[in-house]
């Protein structure tokens, strides 16, 4: 059974930096892909980052561009989203997703909170 454990989130001031961790455990294939979603209060599910297991190539929603990095360690079968000049606006419960393949299925972490506070 896939597990997926994020870690890094908490309250903190605007301008600070995070780093959130997801531990992806009880893989019985290689990932295609794993990622990262947030969903501030009143609004949906939104994608952040991804990144490909094997290749290592990323991709970023436009709001997070240059302020947010993804990154993977395969041994440790974990990714992690550096987050940099955090701003009021990126409070949300931040979501890991392991893709086992282009076409699914997803998997789901249960979010760790991050809040900025002005």
């Amino acid at each position: 059974q896939v597990q997926l454990v994020e870690a890094g989130g908490g309250l903190v001031q605007a301008g600070d930096s995070l780093r959130l961790s997801c531990a992806a455990s009880g893989l019985t294939f290689r990932p295609y892909a794993m990622g990262w979603f947030r969903q501030a209060p009143g609004k949906e599910r939104e994608f952040v980052a991804s990144i490909h297991w094997v290749f290592g190539s990323t991709n970023y929603a436009d709001s997070v561009k240059g302020r947010f990095t993804i990154s993977r360690d395969n041994a440790k079968k974990t990714v992690y989203l550096q987050i940099l000049s955090l701003k009021p606006d990126d409070t949300a419960v931040y979501f890991c997703a392991l893709d086992q393949s282009p076409t699914g299925p997803k998997y789901w972490g249960q979010g760790t909170q991050v809040t900025v506070s002005s």
